[in-house]
């Protein structure tokens, strides 16, 4: 870049015209215009003459120019183009600039190249003047450096004493300084010129990007030269723009602000500033664009400086963002509260001994985050609080030792002792802060993709992983001891072994605190019930028991024998729970119920085949239902047990070799343990009917035809189909316990918001039940079109199950689209008879029912996406299935009145948009095999579902030339400056209306008609109007109804949702549909059929009759409008 800008100044100390010249074509060709600026028209025309010159030239069909275009290569474009600006001002910088030709063409030019109507032109000239106005600015700063060194220089001389003083020296000074004064002042014309020319009028341009532009600039000269730029006169600028719609725009705002806060000698000249707009960088915060919400915490950050800036409301509207979902703008809000809260560290004396545990610096600083996270009420999720905090305190955070002694060291003589529930909190972070270091990724939901870790970062992650190993193996069973009774406690602390270092034990030398860990859970076990704790005990079991560290046969050996005493003790219980002649006390069955508790939370970890639990459970569940006074708890964990019993007995027959009489066995008893569950559906327990169904959905799944994918097909014989009895029950089930209203599924709880978390809590379980059956139906293992109870209730039950509907019918759709389509009529045909039931036959169609199931369809419709192509067979389907139902049922009230269910068309053609032109035709003349004479003449009222629907066929269905011809009316005043080829196919119609044969006047109204249209489908074929200006087909695709646009994005989450629309050259006659696709056969024989096509006929005969005697005036409009365009 150096080397050419050189070059350019030769040329322009040759011959500065023709090198002014070349500079002006460089900044027109960058603008993408491909118009050359002569030397006449430089010596003779003004700039705006010019200006209007490129502009005429310029080719405006393509919107793409060089500062918008993608790739890398226009990306280094833009940069080179920013280079060789400020190279150019650098390099003439002592002289060329003040010659007053140079910068007075170019900055007229620029200003000129701003204002102007073209887009390319104003952004490229926006760009170029921001980036000059830099250059100047840094020469500007130059000047005022050199100017204070010169002036003190002559300070310094005038100051000596007359004897040592030269004269001549404060003369060339003085002269000095007078030259740099007007260098100075000629500058500063230059800049005060773009500043007002550009800057003032292009910040508030239409486009973003120009206006992002200029701030970013305005950033730079109020950095750079702080002196001049940093007072409110150009402050307000950046401040009034922070209300910018555009983020991008926004988002320079603040990156240029925290360039100047970053600068804490600037501080003192941002204060009026900041008291005026703080308001708004707070409440930038909580932006829309998360880029712009990070940068604006980043500057609040940096506000932090100044004190007493932001209020305690501020910085608590910034704290709540460490629980935000949104990882970056989490650790923003993380960085701000730890120099808020964190900063202040106690100062450690020098050569005093390193204080540790408790009596650390850090001691407080835990303390604090511990009352932060108990007063957030907002939140309860430490995992993001600590992953949030990770990156500005990991030090703090992973100081263990001192939260260790926190739980366990006596407090010293006036230290105020931590409470159980700041104990509790406290284990908590600290269980998360273990969890961050070892797993090294951030929490669910914040998660941003699987990243290759460093070389550093795995070195950090094992030093982590050996320091909190050496540390919680001595220190976790005196802390399970001190807690063994609190459940809380208890839960998290048992998760800290599953991120240990178990190698640590053994060379370690750490064997005696593995037997200590060993007892207190063994004791925990014994004394816990509770189902978390027990599974957590199982987990760590699992976490312990690793056949690749040398510590698995100690641990094995005290997990065998706390299972043997476990199953031995149920069996024990169990029999004489179940003896006959005895009726089992309460205390016979708490004792039952936590044995099997603790087994099978032990038995969702580890395989307990060799003990054989089915048979004692299964002698359980089977007495419950002989007798039906099991304790309900005792069923629901028995199922449980079962279960894993089950699943564990496929897991060792998958694993590898088997003999036959092990899949016999297995496949006996899933068959009899599904028929349990089965029975179990009809228990009068809610909560025992839903563990049966949860699991007998979770078993068949399983064990469906999908088991044998895979290179598993030795398992075919355990593959089980439900039985129409089963499936009857399932959806039955669904029906009856998932949609019900909410009051009816909770009780009256006391205060209102346990009730809220009640309701809460009830409406999750229903969530997990539906989804399971849901399940079923995606990996259809049951029947698809008993999807149609669940698809039918998605407009009703929207809020709490919209989603999983939704979802289930874009899977259902990717496995086989015809049933899928045929499926949702089924649910609008199911919701039609309902209506029928309950109004009537003679029921309003302005009903909220019928209302109802008519936007049901229109959501459905929405979910086609705007592929008419992927679809396609399915709409027809979907038509075809509810034409017939139309006119399945004759009238009650006799012939000459409409069917039953002929109101059902009008709920269809909310489907018709969706139909491709040829198939309307196609499905029209399907319909007309239905109609007879006297309906195609019907009028009233009760009729109005047929006509509409017929008409929605119509509409668009005929031929193409109605679309051609709304087509170019409609583009006839959008087209640009295309009025020439506007102008061909006016007088194409024209001169195919003179070559006319003279006849009768109906054959002339005819021929003239089909020559119009004749020569519309030539112009659209031969001129190349459509394949230029020709816009995808939408009109076609797009919904039905009117004003509800906003809705389309009602199924833009399915995948067949991607709009795809075909360019123009794809746009051509697509094959119709077979013609015995809709096969008559089924409904009608051969005379009726043939009574009908004659009947259809003479409909069409008389409808042509109708359309033909409006043709002629219509075409006698069209001719008036091609000469109107001529004109």
């Amino acid at each position: 870049m150096q080397s050419v800008v050189d070059d350019w100044i030769e040329a322009y100390k040759t011959d500065r015209d023709m090198a002014l010249l070349d500079l002006i074509n460089f900044f027109i060709q960058c603008s993408g215009c491909k118009g050359v600026v002569s030397g006449e028209m430089f010596r003779n025309m003004q700039n705006s003459e010019i200006i209007r010159r490129m502009t005429e030239e310029f080719d405006e069909d393509s919107g793409d120019y060089p500062l918008t275009m993608a790739g890398p290569l226009w990306k280094k474009f833009k940069g080179s183009f920013c280079e060789f600006i400020a190279v150019l001002v650098r390099q003439c910088q002592y002289s060329i600039i003040y010659d007053e030709y140079l910068m007075d063409t170019v900055i007229s030019l620029l200003t000129g190249l701003s204002d102007s109507q073209v887009r390319a032109f104003r952004h490229t000239s926006t760009l170029a003047a921001m980036k000059l106005m830099t250059a100047l600015v840094n020469v500007a700063l130059n000047l005022s450096i050199n100017m204070d060194n010169t002036q003190r220089q002559y300070e310094t001389e005038r100051n000596k004493n007359v004897a040592k003083r030269a004269n001549d020296r404060l003369e060339l000074l003085l002269q000095k300084r007078k030259e740099l004064q007007e260098n100075q002042d000629e500058i500063e014309n230059m800049m005060n010129a773009i500043f007002k020319g550009v800057f003032v009028h292009r910040y508030r341009d239409a486009i973003a990007e120009i206006r992002a532009i200029t701030i970013e600039e305005i950033g730079m000269w109020m950095k750079l030269y702080s002196d001049a730029f940093l007072n409110d006169s150009y402050l307000k600028y950046v401040g009034w723009t922070m209300h910018d719609k555009q983020g991008e725009v926004r988002l320079k705002c603040l990156t240029a602000l925290q360039g100047l806060y970053y600068n804490r000698e600037l501080n003192t000249r941002l204060e009026l500033f900041t008291s005026r707009f703080k308001d708004r960088i707070v409440s930038m915060t909580l932006d829309k664009e998360y880029d712009v919400a990070v940068q604006a915490i980043k500057l609040l950050t940096l506000v932090l400086h100044t004190d007493e800036v932001l209020s305690p409301e501020d910085c608590e509207s910034v704290y709540h963002l460490v629980y935000s979902a949104h990882r970056p703008v989490a650790i923003a809000a993380g960085e701000f509260l730890f120099k808020k809260l964190f900063s202040t560290r106690e100062p450690e004396e020098e050569g005093a001994p390193k204080r540790r545990g408790r009596q650390s610096p850090n001691a407080n600083l835990i303390k604090t985050t511990v009352f932060f996270f108990l007063e957030s009420e907002l939140h309860e999720h430490a995992a993001y609080l600590v992953d949030s905090l990770w990156e500005s305190g990991a030090d703090l955070l992973k100081d263990w030792e001192c939260m260790t002694s926190l739980l366990l060291d006596d407090p010293v003589p006036g230290e105020e002792a931590l409470t159980d529930r700041q104990e509790t909190a406290l284990i908590e972070i600290m269980l998360c802060t273990v969890r961050q270091a070892a797993e090294c990724h951030p929490p669910v939901g914040r998660g941003t993709g699987k990243r290759v870790m460093t070389a550093k970062e795995k070195k950090t992650q094992l030093d982590d992983r050996t320091r909190m190993t050496e540390l919680f193996a001595v220190t976790l069973p005196p802390l399970l001891a001190k807690y063994s009774i609190d459940t809380e406690k208890v839960t998290n602390l048992l998760q800290l072994p599953q991120f240990f270092d178990l190698d640590i034990y053994t060379t370690g030398r750490l064997e005696k605190h593995l037997e200590a860990l060993l007892r207190q859970i063994r004791e925990i076990v014994e004394k816990h019930t509770d189902t978390e704790v027990l599974e957590a005990c199982s987990k760590t079991y699992h976490a312990l028991c690793n056949e690749e560290f040398t510590i698995f046969n100690r641990v094995d050996i005290a997990r065998s024998q706390l299972l043997d005493e476990m199953v031995d003790k149920f069996n024990r219980l169990l029999e004489d729970f179940l003896q006959e002649g005895e009726e089992p006390d309460d205390d016979d069955a708490y004792q039952v119920l936590s044995t099997l508790k603790r087994i099978t939370a032990f038995h969702n970890a580890h395989d307990l085949s060799q003990w054989d639990l089915f048979s004692s459970n299964f002698k359980l569940l089977n007495t419950g239902i002989e007798n039906g006074d099991m304790p309900e708890q005792i069923v629901v964990h028995a199922l449980q047990c079962t279960h894993y019993v089950v699943l564990w007995y496929l897991a060792k027959v998958s694993e590898g070799s088997h003999r036959k009489e092990e899949l016999v066995s297995l496949r006996k008893q899933m068959r009899m343990f599904c028929l349990m569950c089965q029975r179990y559906l009809t228990n009068v327990n809610t909560t025992v009917k839903e563990q049966a169904f949860t699991i007998l959905c979770d078993v068949l799944l399983v064990f469906s035809h999908q088991m044998v994918s895979g290179g598993r097909e030795q398992l075919e014989p355990l593959v089980y189909s439900p039985d129409d009895s089963l499936q009857t029950e399932l959806l039955s089930f669904i029906l009856h316990h998932v949609f019900i209203d909410q009051d009816d599924d909770t009780g009256s709880t006391d205060g209102q918001q346990d009730d809220e978390a009640a309701k809460i809590e009830a409406l999750h379980k229903r969530r997990n039940l539906l989804a399971a059956y849901c399940k079923l139906i995606i990996y259809n293992v049951v029947e698809m079109n008993t999807g149609a109870d669940i698809f039918k209730q998605y407009m009703r039950y929207y809020n709490d199950y919209g989603d999983i509907i939704k979802e289930t019918m874009s899977k259902t759709r990717q496995i086989d689209k015809i049933q899928c389509a045929k499926t949702l009529i089924l649910s609008l045909q199911q919701l039609f008879h309902e209506m029928l039931s309950e109004l009537g036959t003679g029921f309003d169609r302005s009903s909220s029912a019928f209302c109802g199931i008519k936007e049901l369809a229109r959501r459905f419709s929405l979910t086609f996406g705007l592929d008419q192509v992927k679809t396609r067979d399915a709409i027809a389907m979907l038509h075809k299935d509810g034409i017939e139902f139309a006119f399945k049922e004759p009238s009650p009230q006799g012939e000459g009145n409409p069917p039953l269910h002929l109101a059902f068309l009008d709920i269809l053609s909310e489907f018709s948009s969706k139909l491709m032109r040829q198939d309307k035709r196609t499905v029209h003349m399907y319909l007309e095999r239905f109609m007879t004479f006297q309906m195609a003449l019907q009028r009233d009222d009760c009729w109005l579902p047929l006509i509409s629907y017929r008409n929605s066929l119509q509409a668009g269905g005929d031929d193409d030339t109605m679309s051609v011809v709304s087509g170019y009316s409609s583009r006839g005043s959008s087209v640009r400056s295309k009025k020439t080829k506007a102008a061909t196919p006016t007088a194409t119609v024209a001169a195919a209306k003179r070559k006319l044969p003279e006849g009768s006047s109906r054959t002339r109204v005819w021929k003239s008609d089909c020559s119009h249209y004749m020569a519309m489908l030539e112009c659209r074929r031969g001129t190349g109007l459509m394949e230029e200006d020709e816009e995808p087909i939408v009109e076609d695709v797009m919904m039905s109804s009117e004003g509800r646009m906003e809705d389309l994005n009602e199924g833009m989450d399915f995948d067949t949702m991607d709009i795809d629309l075909p360019p123009s050259k794809n746009r051509r006659e697509r094959s119709e549909l077979k013609p015995d696709y809709f096969d008559p056969g089924s409904i009608m024989d051969e005379s009726v059929s043939n009574s009908l096509l004659l009947y259809s006929t003479i409909i069409t005969l008389v409808i042509l009759f109708l359309v033909l005697t409006q043709r002629s005036k219509l075409n006698i409009l069209i001719g008036c409008t091609g000469a109107l365009n001529l004109n």
